[in-house]
């Protein structure tokens, strides 16, 4: 619980927090010059609303969540059409794989092989629409719920569920030309 009589100063912000926050924004958005607005973006916002701290948190915990807010209104202000991968890539007519898929995941014997993974999961969510990518994180990487996912982002929750269902049919095919 933070001090309620501590005073935030906001000439310790950048030196403090700068490189926890553009690290978190980077991992969100895949894109060093947007996680590097963003970050600036959550400064002035965070200067403009010093008044609205409060104090119940510390000063990270409200930069980072000025920061998530920051981050959820740059997909918004893309609206980047959603890329339409027809099931057809991975199914036949009947509904049954074209080829069954490959089993990945992380092998506990060998931490080297796990980092590589996570190289090669990383640049194939680099691969995704913005719109997925920005699901995809807030679910599997945030454990965002999904109603707060869907009002963020103004989506329903049908078209939620099938930009995450085509995201992990194109993850596992970036996978298994990639990795396997």
């Amino acid at each position: 619980m933070a001090d309620k009589n501590l005073k935030t100063d906001p000439n310790l912000w950048v030196a403090l927090y700068a490189d926890k926050l553009y690290r978190f924004a980077l991992k969100k958005v895949f894109s060093e010059e947007l996680a590097k607005d963003l970050v600036q973006e959550t400064f002035l916002a965070a200067l403009q609303g010093m008044q609205s701290f409060k104090g119940e948190s510390t000063e990270l915990t409200w930069l980072t969540a000025i920061l998530k807010n920051k981050i959820i209104d740059s997909y918004k202000k893309k609206k980047l059409p959603i890329e339409q991968l027809t099931d057809d890539v991975f199914f036949e007519h009947d509904g049954h794989w074209k080829s069954q898929p490959l089993e990945i995941g992380i092998n506990e014997s060998n931490p080297l092989e796990n980092k590589e993974l996570g190289k090669v999961l990383e640049e194939c969510m680099k691969k995704l629409p913005a719109l997925w990518l920005t699901v995809f994180s807030l679910k599997y990487v945030d454990d965002s719920s999904t109603e707060l996912i869907c009002s963020s982002l103004s989506i329903t929750a049908a078209n939620y569920w099938v930009i995450v269902h085509r995201s992990k049919l194109s993850l596992r095919a970036c996978l298994q030309k990639h990795w396997l």
